[in-house]
């Protein structure tokens, strides 16, 4: 297996890397155990400032490692500096927050003297996607670095020089040898390293289908384990909301990475009264968005990630139309070299259609119109997914009594789906388990320890 760089923009293969072999791979779990007994030991102080510098050389890089999104997965460069750009904020975040988050926690317990105590647990393997190259990594391995695990990532096959680039960029700024490394290997060895009785837990983001395979891995071999599998996220529009501010964030919900982001608004849940304008102001919007190369400026929509993801997107968006949905705009793809598809309103979708309860993760838009708050509620709860969604109305409080029947892992009110480092982030039912970010993301992979001890008489 080898893994390369495709210019999604072009369809253009610019470099390939080989993969690793399966003794050369064991190898590595060697290396991240040998190196955990000694950054287990460092203190918090020695990992902040190789953290603190991690990212003030992502700061210094930006516009390098900006375009190397872009070239290998389409990211449009705006998106993509925006992306380093929080990839430094999160660095920055559990360097200066993880001493704190892990400090020992006293248990009140009459008669004695009790505390929880926060450790390490060992070496830990992250399967990452491509749609956030930087991202996704950061959020995975700082946080546990700095808990004092040591990491291994498998990244996505497409993106091989980001994964590259972060290993370099951690070694740079001082990380021992071991404590993080990137491995090209194919499928098939994730296996091999979750089965080593010295890894303790593994982190996927990606398809439920990777997810349900890697977290059978894991409970075969009792390891910890953290998935983040999409989502179908609701996008509730009320009566009362300001359609103007509205449509804005619609656009921005569901446009974000040309779609491709598992928290981009899916399905547009809009109630009877404000259908017809909010669809008419939607269509106008999506209708103006600019097909272009991502790394112009004045590109508004790039191309999806690969060929194959914009040749997948189209099936599914033709057998909703094929079984009756239909297309208010786009619905194809452009006649122009590259792994380009048309913006896209779908409308008439029904829960018969196999679309219905997938995620389109690309830009295509779902509507669904409902006959009041109840039903809005009622729909949105109807999928097997259940990561974020939003909620907008003129009304907090009612936009608050919404969000809590809403059944997701994370619920925003008069704001699109997001991510901030100090909130948690991650879903339920198929969406997956677990937290990232915020102090949730680091007590994921470290041994809570009770310390007992008995006063005297």
């Amino acid at each position: 297996m080898s893994f390369k760089t495709v210019n999604p923009a072009t369809n253009e293969v610019l470099k390939t890397f080989e993969s690793l072999s399966l003794e050369e791979t064991k190898a590595t779990v060697d290396k991240a155990h040998k190196a955990f007994t000694s950054w287990r030991q460092t203190s918090f102080d020695h990992r902040k400032s190789i953290m603190l510098k991690f990212a003030e050389s992502m700061r210094d890089r930006q516009d390098e490692f900006a375009e190397l999104i872009t070239i290998e997965m389409g990211k449009r460069l705006s998106e993509a500096k925006k992306e380093i750009e929080f990839c430094q904020q999160i660095s920055k975040f559990y360097a200066n927050g993880a001493e704190e988050f892990l400090a020992d926690h006293d248990m009140e317990v009459e008669g004695t003297d009790a505390f929880i105590q926060y450790t390490p647990i060992g070496v830990l393997l992250g399967v990452m996607p491509w749609n956030f190259p930087f991202y996704q990594v950061v959020r995975y391995a700082v946080p546990n670095i700095m808990a004092g695990n040591t990491t291994l990532l498998k990244h996505a096959g497409n993106v091989p020089q980001c994964a590259e680039a972060i290993q370099t960029l951690f070694e740079n700024s001082g990380l021992p040898d071991g404590v993080f490394q990137n491995l090209f290997i194919p499928n098939e060895f994730v296996e091999v390293i979750v089965s080593d009785k010295r890894v303790q837990g593994v982190s996927l983001t990606g398809s439920e289908r990777a997810g349900s395979a890697v977290a059978g891995l894991a409970g075969k071999n009792l390891k910890r384990s953290v998935l983040e599998l999409g989502g179908n996220d609701a996008f509730i529009v009320l009566e009362d909301a300001d359609l103007d501010t509205v449509v804005e964030m619609a656009i921005k919900g569901r446009m974000v990475n040309t779609g491709q982001s598992c928290v981009a608004a899916k399905r547009f849940i809009i109630v009877e009264p404000v259908a017809d304008e909010f669809l008419e102001r939607f269509k106008a919007a999506m209708s103006e968005m600019k097909l272009g190369d991502p790394m112009d400026e004045d590109t508004d929509v790039g191309p999806l990630s690969s060929e194959a993801a914009a040749v997948n997107l189209l099936e599914q968006v033709q057998s909703s139309i094929n079984a009756g949905a239909k297309a208010v705009i786009g619905g194809d793809r452009p006649d122009r070299p590259g792994a380009y598809f048309n913006p896209t309103i779908l409308t008439g979708v029904t829960e018969e259609m196999p679309t219905y309860d997938q995620e389109l993760f690309g830009p295509v838009a779902s509507i669904y119109v409902v006959k009041d708050e109840a039903e809005a509620i009622e729909l949105a709860n109807d999928s097997s997914y259940g990561l974020g969604g939003s909620v907008h109305t003129a009304d907090i409080e009612r936009g608050r009594r919404v969000a809590e029947q809403i059944d997701t892992g994370m619920v925003f009110i008069n704001q699109p789906t997001n991510s901030q480092a100090e909130l948690p982030f991650g879903g339920i039912k198929n969406s997956g388990y677990g937290r990232e970010l915020s102090k949730l993301g680091i007590m994921e992979f470290v041994n809570k320890k009770l310390i007992h001890l008995q006063k005297k008489s």
